[in-house]
């Protein structure tokens, strides 16, 4: 997730239980270096093989696994072609089987209901170790129902691990359990990593803004990230909008750590 996913908020939710963290959507041809402290999945997104093979070599010892997203519904994926809307097989197949020839650890895609899901778990057979699944299709983005049926019988169908993401949260999580092999948490852990505590039953983690500034200046994270973050770690909170209101007027990094004092 684009600004939520930073290495300090993996960090966070990696001590409070998460089995895995995902990157943000990266591009094998970005030049920033990437800070990969958490051994997280590293998400790709690509319309081409174009430098896959040196991106994977720089980084593959550092990470857990990769994935590559074939499920962003996002305005800039559409601008861009790639997420949900890379459609073209042929296209997807090189990439996957480049994926693969460059790693020998986990290789994962995510996937949403489309019209080529069916062909999308063949390939998965074919080249990946796992596939993640969002039954709501490309349109529907985040709202609306998602489809369990569709998403039940496509597990029947698989023959590798499948990972179930879409409306997760502490409340169903063992539900979803009982059909599907792992589940990802995301849209419920902006501001609260201790998501992951409470489905792990870890009592020793405490959700703390403070603790996520306290990693966040040890990377190069950029303020309106920090400022983002600050805002998010409201939800729930008693007069969460007035902080918020506050925290829309502050400007340096030194002026939101006196703020969290």
């Amino acid at each position: 997730m684009e600004e939520i996913n930073d290495p300090a908020f993996r960090i966070l939710c990696k001590r409070a239980g998460a089995g895995l963290t995902w990157t943000p959507l990266t591009s094998p041809l970005t030049k920033k270096p990437l800070v990969l402290k958490d051994r997280p999945v590293l998400q790709l997104f690509a319309t081409s093989t174009k430098n896959i093979p040196e991106f994977m070599k720089k980084y593959d010892e550092q990470v857990a696994a990769w994935d590559f997203n074939l499920g962003c519904p996002a305005t800039n994926a559409k601008k861009r072609g790639f997420g949900a809307y890379l459609t073209d097989l042929k296209v997807i197949e090189e990439i996957i089987k480049e994926m693969k020839q460059n790693t020998k650890k986990p290789l994962i895609i995510k996937i949403r209901k489309s019209p080529i899901d069916k062909q999308l778990l063949e390939l998965a057979h074919k080249y990946c170790d796992a596939i993640a699944i969002h039954p709501r299709t490309r349109i529907q983005g985040y709202s609306g129902e998602p489809d369990i049926k569709w998403a039940k019988q496509f597990k029947k169908k698989a023959k590798i691990p499948v990972i179930y993401s879409g409306n997760v949260d502490e409340k169903n999580y063992k539900e979803f359990l009982e059909t599907f092999d792992y589940v990802m948490i995301g849209r419920a852990a902006i501001g609260h990593p201790e998501i992951f505590a409470k489905v792990t039953n870890n009592k020793r983690f405490k959700r703390s803004y403070k603790n996520y500034l306290k990693l966040a200046k040890k990377f190069d994270i950029p303020f309106r990230t920090l400022k983002f973050q600050a805002m998010q770690f409201t939800k729930g909170d008693r007069d969460s909008r007035q902080l918020r209101n506050k925290i829309f007027t502050i400007k340096t990094v030194d002026c939101l750590d006196g703020f969290v004092r």
